[in-house]
């Protein structure tokens, strides 16, 4: 086993059971930068936001 392997391990590890509450901060982080750059980067804060919950639904099956 690797230490990328271990590592991925614990991530799920971390991840099962708080996928909510994890996907629920990235949806908050992701609106504080929005706020704060005025909506500039919206369209790439989005995809961001998506592509961590994504990963979060990933990471928990």
């Amino acid at each position: 086993m690797s230490i990328f392997d271990d590592i991925k391990g614990k991530a799920e590890g971390l991840i099962s059971g708080n996928e909510q509450a994890i996907k629920d901060g990235i949806e908050k982080v992701g609106d504080v930068i929005d706020d704060k750059t005025g909506d500039k980067f919206k369209d790439q804060v989005d995809a961001a936001q998506q592509a961590a919950s994504d990963f979060v639904d990933g990471a928990a099956k």
